[in-house]
């Protein structure tokens, strides 16, 4: 992507593959108007052409945070209405990274908190730095978590415990993640961007529209009974039946050598 933002570095490192990195290191990439702004553009542009990517990897500047939240310092004085217009702002760069189509890693380099906590998990799942922290830090300040933390945590371990790190605002760390089922790998720090963007490169080495129907398939199903989640993904699977890439897949293992795959 040749576009350029305020808040975001981005880079392709490998073929297919994006990195973003959330670039406010001063403030621990804490989330500003703008960086809400970019994140909404940059999401919005690949949900528009999304075969233009086919794995991204969301990550923080530095080693000290991912991204410690909103930025509180922007915030102060704000008017309610000048808080509510920047909160939607937020709200629409969140569902744009949870409806992307295609698969995200975020590889969390830090502390993730608040907000930071709340983009890491609209990611398809998580690789985190040792000494990563998470918390969901709202109720401490008067306010609850609302960039779809009440829901997106309790689906990765559960009500009981979800309700735990909501309403105490306790810090867990990497590990108590990682054994929860929040996190998927915990890397070395030095390590961790090498081992997000190689798992990056497997998935975007992939069928595309495989891994965007796998994508759809899972995340629509989890909210439906067995049945129908069946069925939804026998219609995702029939999507791909016709496709240039399901044949290139049959010949490439017939032919004993890698698939090409051009996204058709």
């Amino acid at each position: 992507m040749s576009k350029t933002y305020q808040t975001l570095q981005i880079a392709e490192p490998r073929p297919h593959t994006l990195l973003v990195t959330l670039s406010r290191p001063e403030v621990a990439n804490a989330m500003n108007t703008q960086m809400g702004l970019d994140l909404l553009d940059l999401f919005h542009a690949i949900g528009g052409a999304p075969n233009q990517q086919r794995c991204i990897v969301l990550t923080g500047s530095g080693t000290r945070a991912f991204c410690a939240g909103g930025d509180l310092k922007e915030r102060n004085g704000m008017t309610d209405q000048q808080w509510q217009d920047q909160h939607l702002i937020f709200e629409r760069a969140i569902r744009a990274i949870i409806h992307c189509p295609v698969p995200i890693i975020a590889a969390v380099n830090g502390a993730a908190y608040a907000g930071g906590m709340e983009i890491s998990l609209c990611a398809d799942f998580i690789y985190a730095a040792e000494h990563a922290r998470f918390a969901l830090t709202e109720v401490t300040l008067g306010i609850m978590p609302g960039a779809g933390g009440t829901q997106t945590l309790p689906r990765a371990i559960g009500g009981r415990r979800a309700k735990e790190i909501l309403l105490t605002g306790r810090p867990f760390t990497a590990q108590q993640a990682f054994e929860w089922g929040m996190v998927n790998r915990i890397c070395n720090a030095d390590a961790l961007l090498a081992e997000a963007l190689e798992t990056a490169a497997t998935i975007a080495g992939n069928a595309p529209i495989s891994t965007r129907q796998i994508k759809q398939s899972v995340n629509y199903g989890l909210n439906m009974d067995l049945t129908s989640g069946m069925m939804f993904e026998i219609e995702a699977y029939n999507r791909m039946v016709p496709t240039e890439d399901r044949r290139e897949g049959i010949r490439a293992f017939n032919e004993k050598r890698k698939p090409v795959f051009q996204g058709r």
